[in-house]
């Protein structure tokens, strides 16, 4: 890496968000500017200090592999550092839920670390995972170093600096005032730039691969990629006021606005938390299983069903709207559709465990993967069934939806990212093993039991609030009043505050667990209990 180049590139960056903050009437961006230049020039100082995570044998191991895996090496660290952060702000916005006097205005309301919170476990903690292993998985199933050299690293640093720029302009109050509080139009523009370098990194790699078969966790990979970034442009199409101020206007508005939201929304879980970690499960549940995939037949049905038939599925959250019913119809069809290759998937990735069941006894990580891969199965079923309007008009606008959102989220997308992260972790540091395989076994208990307990008790709470909302009394008025369903949650966002700290604190055992295998220890350990015996030679 030319530590010269990156230095400059970050010298200019500063000094273009220096002037920016300087002629900028706006107070807003003009503090959003101060914040990148504090970002930028703190950057700037460490690519002069040459600060890496790299010890020396890595290096040396690199040099070797000829694969970039420095890159590789920072994502899991940031991976692991947005996790934490993002799981701890969703932890505070559960105890302003159940606890309101909690809220502190202006800046961390519930209203802005809500948001603040999603961003920063989806595309922080998932788009660092997204990024690092599709970096790691490239190089290896193509037999080539990554495309574009330091390029990479200009991916790696500006997604890290747009999650920055993002997290603080939620705080500060600089969004587009839309249905997911997206980043202002600069944020959103620069994302933009970054996104197409890593569309270039990962096609150039794979234009240039050694290996002339395309492995399938590329295929699911490069989709995610390339849908991400048509979602992306489309939904956060805006005029800016002004070029020095945070304040634009989106080109939709009305029920075409909600309908471009939606379909935003709904692909980019269909893609970004879809199909991206299933190119992490078609990668690393083969590879710490030892076994092939179970059904390559099987495995190009899911990719070409899944990517035709998610596409179609977002007018199911507008149903009983504005939308015209025959949109939100579209909508249901595809979504029920969808099921079918969900699961197809799912049979995928556990059937690649033929053969080799034995290993969810004795194999912490291959068991938090089943079990991710069984929450990928639950949550395909349930969002399907959900999108029926005659069940949508019970579960809309209630914690049913978030709980099916978390079971998705924490089950399929965390404990997959989880898994990944302790694959890479002793290889991409040149470790036997990790520090202590007890402490993956806790995290896996941790997580579970969280996940259960969230799901469980948002599923009643939003039954509870559907029931509650259309109860009519014998005259045709409303039995519960809005104020008394939302004082029936209580003891629900309780149980949540519970499951978060669960979550959170398995987190905390992961990257205490990471840090200590990058440091080079091992502690000590007895197998774990049905772990098979070892072989004796015979008498």
């Amino acid at each position: 890496m030319d530590n010269t180049l990156k230095t400059g590139g970050l010298a200019v960056g500063t000094f273009l968000a220096l002037l920016a903050a300087g002629f900028a009437q706006d107070s807003l961006f003009r503090a959003h500017m101060g914040i990148a230049f504090l970002c930028l020039a703190i950057g700037t100082i460490l690519m002069l200090r040459r600060v890496d995570f790299s010890a020396s044998a890595t290096k040396k191991e690199e040099s070797k592999s000829g694969y970039m895996d420095e890159v590789v090496r920072y994502g899991v660290i940031a991976t692991t550092f947005w996790g934490i952060v993002g799981f701890l702000v969703g932890v505070v916005a559960a105890l302003q839920l159940a606890f309101p006097d909690l809220n502190i205005e202006p800046w961390l309301n519930f209203g802005r670390l809500r948001p603040l919170h999603t961003s920063a476990v989806i595309f922080a903690f998932g788009g660092n995972a997204l990024i690092a292993t599709s970096f790691y998985v490239v190089q290896r199933t193509n037999r080539v170093r990554l495309f574009g050299g330091d390029l990479a690293w200009f991916v790696f640093w500006g997604y890290q600096l747009f999650i920055i720029m993002a997290a603080t302009g939620y705080l500060l109050g600089i969004t587009q005032s839309r249905e997911y509080a997206e980043p202002e139009w600069y944020v959103d523009l620069f994302l933009t730039i970054v996104w197409v370098a890593y569309l270039i990194v990962f096609l150039g790699t794979l234009i240039t691969r050694k290996e002339p078969h395309i492995y399938v966790a590329n295929w699911f990979y490069l989709s995610f990629i390339v849908t991400i970034a048509m979602l992306h442009v489309v939904n956060n199409l805006a005029v800016p006021v002004s070029f020095l101020g945070v304040k634009s206007y989106s080109l939709f508005s009305g029920v075409q606005d909600a309908l471009t939201q939606w379909w935003y929304g709904h692909n980019a879980v269909g893609f970004f938390l879809t199909a991206g970690f299933l190119g992490m499960m078609y990668y690393f549940v083969p590879k710490q299983a030892n076994r092939p995939v179970y059904s390559y037949r099987l495995s190009i049905i899911h990719f070409w069903s899944l990517i035709f038939m998610y596409i179609w599925a977002g007018p199911h959250h507008l149903h009983y709207t504005a939308l015209p019913d025959w949109a939100q119809t579209l909508g249901m069809v595809f979504s029920v559709m969808l099921w079918m290759p969900s699961w197809g998937g799912m049979i995928n990735g556990l059937m690649t465990l033929s053969g080799a069941w034995d290993k969810v006894r004795t194999d912490p990580i291959i068991r938090m993967m089943v079990m991710a891969i069984a929450f990928y199965g639950m949550s395909t079923f349930e969002g399907p069934m959900m999108s029926i309007k005659t069940v949508n008009s019970l579960s809309h606008y209630t914690e049913w939806t978030i709980g099916h959102v978390h079971s998705g989220a924490l089950g399929w997308n965390g404990l997959i990212t989880f898994g990944a992260l302790y694959y890479l972790v002793p290889k991409l540091w040149n470790r036997e093993r990790l520090y202590s395989i007890r402490m993956i076994n806790w995290h896996f208990w941790l997580a579970t039991i969280a996940i259960v307990i969230y799901a469980a008790a948002f599923w009643v709470a939003g039954i509870t609030q559907g029931l509650m909302w259309r109860e009519y009394n014998s005259q045709g008025f409303l039995v519960y009043s809005f104020a008394e369903s939302v004082a029936a949650m209580f003891p629900y966002y309780v149980l949540r505050i519970l499951a978060g700290v669960l979550f959170l604190g398995g987190a905390l055992l992961m990257a205490y667990n990471i840090l200590m295998t990058i440091y080079g220890y091992q502690r000590d350990e007895a197998p774990l209990t049905g772990a098979a015996p070892a072989a004796v030679p015979a008498e």
